[in-house]
């Protein structure tokens, strides 16, 4: 088993920046890529940011591109989620997923991830 640990999450201003992380630990393994995604009220789950563990390849949401950037550390088994110029339609539970085999579902496939954290809430205030 692998737990996902999100935190960082909290109320700030549009137009502020708030940095999340998760932690993962339990099972030792190759992870292949972790990801964020997010749940506003109301909608569906939507994937923010993804990376790949090794190559560190990456991919954004449209919406976020140019605000956002996602980044893994090794030592701590961490991968963090920079939010900048945020806006009120970034406000949601945002998750953290680790995929950890290669699979042929797209990195912004919420199918194609094995295990999730609890969640931490972002509000944006306008």
């Amino acid at each position: 088993q692998v737990q996902l640990v999100e935190s960082g999450g909290g109320l700030v201003q549009a137009g502020g920046s708030l940095r999340l992380s998760c932690a993962a630990s339990g099972r030792t393994l190759s992870r292949h890529a972790m990801a964020w995604f997010r749940q506003a009220p109301g909608k569906g789950r939507e994937a923010v940011a993804a990376i790949t563990w090794s190559g560190g390849t990456t991919y954004y949401a449209d919406s976020v591109k140019g605000r956002f950037t996602i980044a893994r550390d090794f030592a701590k088994n961490t991968v963090y989620l920079q939010m900048n110029s945020l806006k009120a339609e970034d406000s949601a539970v945002y998750y953290c997923a680790v995929r950890v085999q290669f699979n042929h579902y797209s990195y912004d496939s919420a199918g194609g991830y094995d295990y999730w954290g609890q969640g931490t809430q972002v509000t944006v205030s306008s």
